[in-house]
């Protein structure tokens, strides 16, 4: 149940949205950028705040499955089966758009991504909108930057550029939503997110493909090779290498910190100049954590941070991805 005073920020934050303004929105993954979708201006503000790309398309936010016949031209069964599934939660449906999608939204693509949050804020915000309403919404950061998993870190990187921020608390996944295309009789997975490949495809009764979204014909949200990135230089590491590009970088007289999954090798002294931070060796838990302990390391203002390379398994494909766009370097 949400508190009265919840309630009525709700209410305020859909008068704000309804009058064109940009407001920051929790949802289970991360924190979102939101403008109601039927408002150009709006949707506008929000890549002007970003520093976004006008081409990068951004994902609406729906109230219920109910909807998708409205900002959806067609619905195959695979994507039926899955919004049966998962909604709410963390999957997008990438689906051919409908003429109520502008291609502002798309990045001028005949294809639109839809998906419905799993958070009490941001489903009670959606109803407040109205029937047939969406957001877009975007996470609510800079452009190819770190992820915000609670809405102090949306105040510390917007600040008053929004026009108000819905406090939710923390959110339950800290990785993007996965994003799957059901065009036509083909099902791709194009981004790695918050539900697994394995349940996607138990689901379906089928093999699923996941393509490097950087490749891919479709333009999705979080597909550039630099995303989700600190300003801190990140390197991804394997484990047996690890230590030892550490040391070779304290030696050249820099500032370190590591972000470690195995357990840690006591042989290893910590030096003054290494940190050295445990992350949980369960991927699902290490997800939830990866952003807020990226920013926390980013402020500490270390010269490199090195990350232990993920182990190479199905349930680690998220994790695995967001680390991969964190670390790329031109």
């Amino acid at each position: 149940m949400l508190n009265a005073d919840l309630l009525a920020q709700i209410e305020a934050a859909a008068t704000i949205l309804h009058n064109g303004g940009v407001v920051a929105i929790p949802t289970e993954t991360v924190y979102g950028l939101a403008a109601d979708a039927a408002n150009p201006a709006a949707v506008r503000r929000i890549f002007e705040i970003k520093g976004r790309p006008t081409d990068h398309p951004l994902i609406l936010h729906l109230a219920d499955a109910a909807q998708l016949d409205h900002w959806a031209r067609e619905v195959p069964k695979s994507a039926q089966l899955l919004a049966w599934h998962f909604w709410p939660g963390p999957l997008t449906l990438i689906l051919p758009r409908s003429p109520y999608v502008s291609n502002l939204i798309t990045g001028g693509q005949n294809t639109v991504g839809l998906r419905v949050p799993n958070h009490p804020v941001a489903l009670a915000l959606l109803r407040a909108m109205g029937p047939n309403a969406a957001l877009a919404a975007p996470s609510a950061n800079r452009y190819g930057r770190i992820s915000p998993t609670t809405a102090q870190h949306v105040r510390d990187e917007l600040g008053d550029t929004v026009d108000m921020i819905l406090d939710g608390g923390p959110c339950q996944v800290g990785l993007e939503s996965t994003i799957v295309s059901c065009i036509g009789d083909t099902v791709t997975v194009l981004r790695p997110g918050g539900i697994p490949l394995t349940a996607i495809e138990t689901v379906l009764q089928q093999r699923v493909e996941v393509i490097d979204s950087s490749a891919s014909k479709i333009r999705v949200s979080g597909s550039v090779l630099s995303h989700y990135a600190p300003t801190t230089p990140l390197e991804l590491i394997a484990h047996d290498n690890l230590w030892q590009r550490a040391c070779e970088l304290q030696a050249q007289g820099l500032r370190v910190a590591t972000l470690e999954w195995s357990a840690f090798n006591e042989v290893h002294s910590t030096q003054n100049s290494i940190v050295r931070t445990s992350m949980p060796a369960d991927a699902e838990a290490y997800g939830q954590k990866l952003y807020a302990t990226l920013r926390q390391l980013d402020n500490a203002h270390f010269d490199r941070l090195l990350a232990e390379a993920p182990p190479q398994k199905v349930e680690w494909l998220a994790v695995a991805d967001r680390l991969k766009r964190a670390s790329y370097r031109v």
